[in-house]
């Protein structure tokens, strides 16, 4: 699908800012770039390889990764693939272990952080992380604890930015009164709106608003029609219409839509030059 080369430049239709970055629109999501189960290694390294290096040439200029997807593997391919990351910022999380396939185990203590973020660091070649984000919360640490580590982290100039992920608005709320963060990563998509809440606290304080899971699932027949019929008017898939509803929906909103396919990617960076019509905005804020 080579018109994604033709239209990303409407990547820098708008920027959301994340500390003293300002980000593209549109992100990568490097989860997938493992095996099945987001364990071990990708079945076909050399393709996953070749996504980070096309999505960087569309002018993505953040990765999304985290030392738990694979665990290390996607972290690993990003630093062998795109080192010494110019022009690029690369975010990744710590808090949650991966004692075996399909487990996926909250360590949120202020130890296991600062043992999370040294190994990062060391993977992906850097000094300091641009942006470090607490993978979930632990209902075995106070919150306060697992934000004052990564406070810590910072203050030792381990990471330049802190962001927030899988929390509610209780979290975010405890957060803003003890120091800056940047970002909050939830679910969120055209299906699940769950964190409606915290995007509009996001909104309020200038924070960036990470959707993973952006294009969603589990449709019924009348949400898969509404859309379809949208699609068919841009001549786009049904994904592309979630992405492109996502960006339109709010202007702290920063998808990072995930692949292993260089196929999806071309298509996921096209969403970005889809201009949806306010009555067709209207019918898709209908559907969650």
């Amino acid at each position: 699908m080579n018109e994604a080369a033709q239209k990303v430049s409407a990547l820098h239709a708008g920027t959301v800012k994340i500390g003293d970055f300002h980000i593209n629109r549109l992100a990568y999501g490097a989860m997938r770039l493992t095996g099945q189960g987001i364990w071990g290694e990708p079945d076909d390294p050399e393709t996953a390889k070749a996504v980070l290096k096309r999505a960087v040439g569309y002018d993505v200029n953040l990765i999304d990764t985290a030392d738990a997807y694979g665990p290390e593997v996607s972290e690993n391919l990003i630093a062998e693939t795109l080192y010494p990351y110019e022009g690029i910022i690369i975010a990744t999380k710590g808090g949650i272990t991966r004692p075996g396939p399909g487990n996926w185990v909250p360590d949120c203590s202020p130890e296991h952080l600062r043992q999370a973020c040294d190994a990062s660091l060391k993977r992906l070649k850097l000094e300091r992380i641009d942006l470090y984000q607490l993978h979930t919360v632990d209902p075995e640490v106070p919150f306060q604890d697992s934000f004052q580590a990564m406070l810590d982290l910072q203050s030792e100039g381990k990471i330049r930015h802190i962001g927030l992920s899988n929390i509610k608005p209780e979290h975010f709320e405890i957060a803003l009164s003890m120091g800056m963060f940047v970002s909050v990563q939830n679910n969120y998509n055209l299906f699940n709106r769950e964190h409606e809440e915290v995007l509009k606290l996001c909104e309020q304080h200038d924070i960036a608003f990470i959707p993973y899971f952006p294009v969603g699932g589990g449709r019924t027949d009348l949400q898969q029609r509404v859309v379809t019929d949208i699609a068919e008017a841009h001549d786009a898939t049904a994904h592309q219409i979630a992405l492109a509803w996502l960006l339109a929906h709010s202007p702290n909103m920063l998808p990072i839509p995930g692949t292993s396919s260089l196929e999806h990617l071309e298509e996921n960076i096209a969403a970005a030059s889809i201009e949806l019509t306010q009555a067709e905005i209207d019918a898709l804020d209908t559907l969650a």
